[in-house]
Formats: structure tokens, C-alpha cells, sequence
């Protein structure tokens, strides 16, 4: 339960010569009794502040410690336990509920994504016109949508959940949103106000749940402070990258507005630019490398970055790495510079990198790993120059030299600093085991119309169609560096992945993004196992006509936690789900589904459906039943 608005008034004892809140005596008790009242005396200067030297309240004993009563109006003091001072009401009559929408409509959150409960009807009954409402079947999936909403129009979303179930539901999924750099505002219902000292059923204790995933969490002392929190809410979430968490009692939407001006700020302009004398030496360190190479981030997924980068990477004939594991693309992975993707363990990642002296590192971290192995993360005498605009990012990176600065514009303000190499410095690094850089040619044999699926194929066929401006959103943990390798992303926001880790983001969050930005091809690609962690989603896309395709791995296992368990040199406890049928799901939950199993019927379906696929208004599953010996 939450903590009431104010504190209970303390009881306290009080008795001549001792501090009421210091140790009980029976005999000074019964000697104050018999010793009679203690001599009249001036009242005391009154504060007009109810607080004592500590700046805790005091109770009214503390006030006055004598039995002489202090005079005193009721401007001077109030006990801790009065209500606020009552709001200035508005002239219009308007509710709280009604400010709150004016600040949604004005920062754009006019979209409201949400799994709602009886705590929100008030909030949500009768919803303006202007004000549209997107359901999701759970919670997970609700966030999920926003995120990859949030992601294609790079500016929040709005999220509504249901007290503690709903919160804790979500939870997962905004920490990947919160990895992700996803802005989210998030409205959590929570009961009534004035019963909440009884905690009532659905009352939370709703502060802390979302431990330190949020940026920002707050529960409005008065009702009349919901719209300035909501305000600030899309403050933090803009500056913080991350998921603001605002809690709001089901009767405050109600209580009259206090018509005064928001407390905070119209307009925020948020200033990165790199410092001269920081690109000054950060140039310094590049230009004496010998042989640099760069490696990017998903912080440098935008159209401003790309451009930057690969004016660099000309500019010094450098090759270009992607960080592992990264939830988006840094540069274009269809660039002759570009090297491929970088190992998530230390000994490769140490082989792959090898050659160069110096690491230019643009929005990432230095470096994501993934299982733990001895040793350092590159060689003795290698130089690491680390740029970004994510303090955490920055803060735990092993580098020699970091400039928290916007990416975009500290690479192009580098480039104008050095001198234009003549010659490559050295030659392209060798395909390593695991994860190649990436073939620009296809890799698969002439196959006849019957022959049997595996990843490689899937993804040959796929990236022989999708056009450069197609999004592909990954959720497939067996298959990816196939998929890294064969489908390289060829325009911003080419590729999006959760940066956790975590499973159920890939179906929810390709929905949003095909929401978010209607005139992009979108595809999920995905597993099995990955899809029944987020499968309500297909739901809203059905319901709400988004035209996503979702390509469904199917080898009916947990395949890379059996690779995992054999590279263990043990045998795995968990059972398949073969019987799990992800196409008759989809069809319960209204999406359109195919399976398909051999090369024909691939090629067809991929043929029908990828051509159309920017204009396309239904979504669309397409199980690919693999061949269990090739995976």
C-alpha cells in the first residue's frame, strides 16, 4: 500500500524538563503528576512553519511543551495531518481529467496504449475523439507496441497500466525499453484516494515495483499536481531515454483543476554539441593512430549519424565494426567499409579486432559481452576513443578517452579536424566462426521447389526482395548471426532488436513500428518460442489493421538453450513443444497465418506478400516449418 498523502499525528507524552520523544519513566511520570503545573511564562514566538529545527512536522504536543496553550490563529500552523491548502479552482470548471488531456495533446500523446482495469475507467470512459485508444491483450505486449511506436517516431508514447498486476506484468518490458533508450510515458492506476490507508482491494505498493528501470517515478501529492506530472513525466522520459512512470489515484481525474500555470517547463532544448578543445584532442589521438577502425552502436541509428559515419569511415579509409548484440544498426551494413559484427566474447573479439591500434567506439558501450571468458577486451597497446550521449553508457566503458557529446555532430566536427587518408591502413579482417562478416552474394545452392527450410534459406530469400528502406525486427536468439550475415540493414532503423535480451519484445514491438511509421516495409523475424512469449499482440495487429509480416523460425524447441546445455557438455531438462501450433494461435487470435515447409511454398508466399507489403493493412504470420537436421 501506498504511503498516505500526509503522516498520522504522533502521540506523544509530554512532561516538564524531558523531551517528549526521549525514553518513558513511570517514576518521572508519576513525580510530574504529583510536582503540580509548571510556572506560567510567556507564550513563545509562534513559527508560521509547522516544522521544528530538524524540518520534521511536530506534533502538536512539541508545539507547546508546557500545559499553557499558545495562541495562535489558524494561518500560523496546521497539523500534519490537515489536508493541502485547496487548490485555485479553475474558471472553466475543468477537472483534472481534463488538464491531463490538454498535456497529452500537447506534447503528441495521442495515442494510448493500454491493458486497462476498473482503476482507469475513470481516466478512460468516454475518451475525446482526438484521444486513440489501443488494446493489448497483456501487458508485456502493451508496452512492447509503445516501445517499437516509440522507436519509429523517435518521441514518447504513452502507456496506461492497471495498479500492481498491470505494473508487475510489464515490468520486463520496460527494462528492455529502458535499455532500448525508448521513451515511454506511463500512467499506473492505483485505487481510490481516500480509502487508501484501509488498502482496499487493488491498492499497490506501486513506488518501487519497477526497481530502477523507470527514470522517473512519482506519485502526485494532490490530485490537482497530475497534469504538471505528466508534464515533467514526458520531460524525463525525452532526456532520460527511458520509461517515466507516473502513479495517479483512481478519484484525482475527477477533483477540480488548479488553473495555475504548469511547473514545468513549455519547451526543453537539449544541447550536445561537442566541445572544440574535446574534438580538438579526440582528433589528436585519432590522427596519430596508425591503423584505426571504427565501431558503432544502436545510439547511432539515425539519419544524421549514418551520414557522419560514413564520411569518416571515407575520410580515413577505416573499416566500420558493429557493436554485438546491438538492439539497431550504426551504419549501413551494405557499405563496402563495413566489417561486420563484432564477437560477444572476449578471446574472438580480441582476434577480430587485433590488427588495429586505435577504437573509435560511436554510440556503444566498450564492449557488450555475453558469456563470460578470462582476459582483456583487446590487446595490449590498442587505444580506445569511446563517443556518445549515454552517461551510463560512457561512465562503465573501458576507454582512454570519452566525450559525452551527440554522436552525429562530434563525428562530423572530427572529420573536418583530420587529414584525409591516402590507403587503407590494412586489410579487411578474416570471416570469423560464429559470427561472418556479412556475404553480399547468396549463399545457398540451386534448391528445387521441395526442398527443406533452414534459417540461411529463409533469410537468402527474404533479403533477395525486402527493399533498402524495410525494417526487420529480430527475435530469432538461434539464428541471428545468420540472419546478421544475410540481412544486412540498409537505411536507418533497418534493424531493431531488444537490447536485454529479453523474449517477447520482437511481435509487439514490429506492430508498433509498423504504426509508427505506416510507410515502411516492417517484417518480424522471429522463433517459436520467442512469438508465445508475445503472441496477444497479433491480436491488436489484427484488430487495429496493421499490415506487419511475421516470419515464425518453427523448429519447435528451445534450440539455442540446447546448443547452450551441449556446449555445457550436459544434457538439457527441458522438454520441446512441437504441438505447439504458433499458425492455428495466430488464427484464434484473428491474424491471418500460413505455413509453409519447403522452398516453393516460401518463395511463393515471400513473392505475394513482400512486394506489397508498404501498403499492406492486415497482418500476416508465415510459419516456417525447418528442417530439425539443418538446425
Amino acid at each position: 500500500m501506498d504511503d498516505p498523502p500526509f503522516p498520522p499525528p504522533r502521540r506523544t507524552l509530554a512532561r516538564a524538563g524531558a523531551s517528549p520523544t526521549g525514553p518513558f519513566s513511570v517514576t518521572a511520570w508519576a513525580a510530574d503528576l504529583t510536582a503540580g503545573p509548571p510556572p506560567v511564562s510567556p507564550p513563545p514566538r509562534v513559527s508560521p512553519s509547522p516544522r521544528g529545527s530538524s524540518g520534521a512536522f511536530l506534533s502538536a504536543d512539541e508545539r507547546h511543551e508546557g500545559s499553557t496553550p499558545i495562541a495562535r490563529s489558524g494561518a500560523d500552523v496546521r497539523a500534519e495531518h490537515d489536508p493541502p491548502p485547496d487548490p485555485v479552482p479553475d474558471p472553466a470548471g475543468r477537472t483534472v481529467r481534463d488538464a491531463a488531456f490538454d498535456v497529452l495533446r500537447r506534447r503528441g500523446l495521442d495515442r494510448i496504449f493500454a491493458n486497462p482495469g476498473s482503476t482507469e475507467i475513470s481516466l478512460l470512459t468516454d475518451l475525446p475523439d482526438d484521444l486513440e485508444f489501443v488494446l493489448a491483450l497483456h501487458e508485456g505486449s502493451v508496452v512492447g507496441l509503445a516501445t517499437g511506436y516509440a522507436t519509429a517516431t523517435d518521441r514518447p508514447a504513452l502507456v496506461v497500466l492497471h495498479t500492481t498486476a498491470g505494473l508487475g506484468n510489464a515490468v520486463g518490458a520496460l527494462a528492455t525499453a529502458r535499455v532500448n533508450r525508448t521513451p515511454l510515458v506511463v500512467v499506473v492506476g492505483q485505487q481510490d484516494r481516500r480509502h487508501l490507508a484501509s488498502q482496499p482491494f487493488l491498492a499497490g505498493d506501486l513506488d518501487g515495483l519497477g526497481g530502477s528501470y523507470p527514470v522517473w517515478t512519482t506519485t502526485p501529492v494532490r490530485p490537482q499536481d497530475v497534469p504538471g506530472a505528466l508534464d515533467r513525466a514526458f520531460h524525463e522520459a525525452q532526456t532520460s531515454r527511458g520509461p517515466a512512470v507516473v502513479v495517479v489515484p483512481s478519484d484525482d481525474w475527477a477533483e477540480p483543476a488548479d488553473h495555475r500555470t504548469l511547473p514545468s517547463p513549455v519547451a526543453v532544448r537539449r544541447g550536445y554539441a561537442p566541445d572544440p578543445e574535446a574534438v580538438a584532442e579526440l582528433a589528436a589521438v585519432v590522427g596519430n593512430a596508425r591503423c584505426p577502425a571504427i565501431v558503432v552502436g544502436a545510439d547511432a541509428d539515425t539519419p544524421r549519424a549514418w551520414d557522419a559515419l560514413v564520411g569518416l569511415a571515407e575520410h580515413l579509409l577505416a573499416p566500420v565494426w558493429q557493436e554485438a548484440f546491438a538492439a539497431r544498426a550504426g551504419f549501413p551494413q551494405d557499405h563496402p567499409l563495413f566489417a561486420g559484427h563484432l564477437p560477444p566474447e572476449r578471446a574472438t573479439l580480441r582476434a577480430a579486432l587485433g590488427a588495429y591500434d586505435l577504437l573509435l567506439v560511436v554510440g556503444a558501450p566498450v564492449f557488450r559481452q555475453y558469456q563470460y571468458s578470462p582476459g582483456e577486451l583487446v590487446e595490449p597497446g590498442t587505444t580506445i576513443v569511446l563517443v556518445g550521449d549515454d552517461p551510463e553508457d560512457v561512465h562503465h566503458s573501458r576507454a582512454d578517452l570519452a566525450l559525452l557529446a551527440d554522436p552525429a555532430l562530434t563525428v562530423t566536427a572530427l572529420t573536418a579536424a583530420l587529414p584525409a587518408a591516402s590507403h587503407p591502413c590494412c586489410a579487411p579482417p578474416a570471416p570469423h566462426e560464429g559470427n561472418p562478416r556479412p556475404d553480399r552474394t547468396t549463399e545457398s545452392s540451386p534448391r528445387g521447389p521441395d526442398a527443406p527450410l533452414d534459417p540461411p534459406v529463409v533469410f537468402t530469400e527474404l533479403a533477395a526482395r525486402l527493399p533498402a528502406d524495410a525494417v526487420v525486427v529480430e527475435e530469432t536468439p538461434s539464428s541471428r548471426p545468420d540472419l546478421h550475415r544475410l540481412v544486412p540493414a540498409r537505411a536507418p532503423l533497418g534493424f531493431l532488436s531488444a537490447a536485454q535480451g529479453g523474449l517477447g519484445f520482437g511481435v509487439p514491438a514490429a506492430i508498433g513500428v509498423r504504426m509508427g511509421a505506416p510507410t515502411r516495409p516492417v517484417v518480424a523475424v522471429v522463433g517459436d518460442g520467442s512469438t508465445l512469449y508475445g503472441v496477444q499482440a497479433l491480436w491488436s495487429a489484427a484488430h487495429y489493421g496493421v499490415g506487419v509480416l511475421v516470419l515464425v523460425m518453427d523448429n519447435g524447441r528451445y534450440a539455442i538453450m540446447d546448443r547452450l546445455a551441449s556446449e555445457a557438455g550436459g544434457k538439457a531438462p527441458w522438454p520441446g513443444f512441437a504441438e505447439v501450433d504458433v499458425a492455428g494461435l495466430a488464427t484464434s487470435l484473428g491474424c491471418p497465418s500460413r505455413r509453409v515447409g519447403t522452398h516453393g511454398e516460401l518463395t511463393e508466399v515471400l513473392d505475394d506478400v513482400v512486394p506489397g507489403l508498404a501498403d499492406r493493412e492486415t497482418p500476416l504470420v508465415v510459419v516456417c516449418s525447418l528442417d530439425l537436421t539443418a538446425v
